[in-house]
């Protein structure tokens, strides 16, 4: 049975994991999920809102009652799920390797990588725009991808660990808003901002601690933070893209093209369009949050049991 102790102990030690060797390259329970939500969906499908419902609540259900099954595991059940759920290396690694295409001109491998970071078109992206893309990717994602959950885990254990994942990867499937998705996936959109909700806020107060980190100033961030992030039309992403602009000192937002269309998304932050040092330093500030986030969780998951 997990105890505060064992699940500071899990997630510290499955983070390390994460740090060291990444995504497992073959065999991954998370692709092994979306095979599963794939197949289930040739089943579930229609077009209204219920069925999305009925598709989200069988995977989240099943994903999150194995969960409550490896608590009986302790440190070692708890390590290997937060190490599953992770995604904090192989998002810096894609920010890396994004920042030295640019850097070197290769706007063609850069336009090549985008859609391990995101889901713009990249064909229609310049070097400016693809570096724009990938810095708001590296903001949402070391939210999505580490910070919220950790702060899961430290919730509620394996069950947090793996039901957020099962809930970010569906709004990753279907949670688009074009025809086939709109009614369909309308359940597992909102779910995913609901669980969103504390970890984005974590995120941007982590943000703005550590601003300094990569020569920003915490009080650029929290007024981004103020005055910008409603505008976004994301409750989450707005938060955590508005305090990195801050941070940063660059502007996001903007024209957004999308393979299901164009959004205009508002303005975040003061400053030029980034380029690629901005990038590199988005790349640094997303090591410091995830370790930040590390600790806190650990440490509320030791105080709130």
């Amino acid at each position: 049975m997990q105890t505060g102790t064992s699940t500071a102990a899990g997630l510290v030690l499955g983070f390390a994991l994460d740090r060291v060797f990444g995504d497992p390259r073959r065999w991954h329970p998370v692709a092994g999920f979306g095979t599963a939500a794939t197949a289930l969906e040739r089943v579930t499908y229609a077009d209204r809102r219920s069925a999305g419902v009925v598709h989200e609540l069988v995977l989240v259900g099943a994903t999150t009652a194995f969960g409550f099954g490896l608590r009986r595991g302790g440190v070692v059940a708890t390590t290997l799920a937060t190490w599953t759920v992770l995604g904090g290396r192989s998002l810096v690694r894609a920010g890396r390797e994004m920042a030295d295409r640019l850097e070197a001109g290769d706007v063609a491998g850069a336009r090549a990588l985008l859609p391990s970071l995101c889901g713009r078109d990249p064909e229609v992206l310049d070097a400016d725009g693809l570096a724009r893309a990938a810095l708001e990717s590296i903001a949402e994602n070391t939210s999505d991808a580490t910070v919220a959950p950790l702060v899961w885990g430290a919730i509620a254990g394996t069950p947090g660990l793996l039901g957020y994942r099962a809930i970010n990867t569906l709004d990753a499937m279907i949670g688009y808003r074009n025809e086939r998705y709109l009614r369909f996936g309308w359940a597992a959109a909102r779910v995913d901002d609901l669980a969103n909700l504390l970890p984005a806020r974590v995120t941007g107060m982590l943000t703005a601690v550590l601003a300094s980190a990569v020569g920003g100033h915490p009080a650029d961030a929290l007024h981004a933070w103020r005055r910008d992030a409603s505008e976004h039309p994301s409750p989450n992403a707005g938060v955590v893209e508005a305090t990195m602009a801050g941070a940063l000192g660059v502007r996001l937002g903007g024209r957004t093209q999308y393979r299901h269309g164009v959004e205009l998304r508002p303005s975040l932050g003061d400053g030029p369009a980034p380029q690629v040092a901005d990038l590199r330093r988005a790349v640094r500030m997303s090591e410091a949050i995830q370790v930040g986030a590390v600790l806190t969780a650990a440490l509320w998951a030791i105080l709130r049991r």
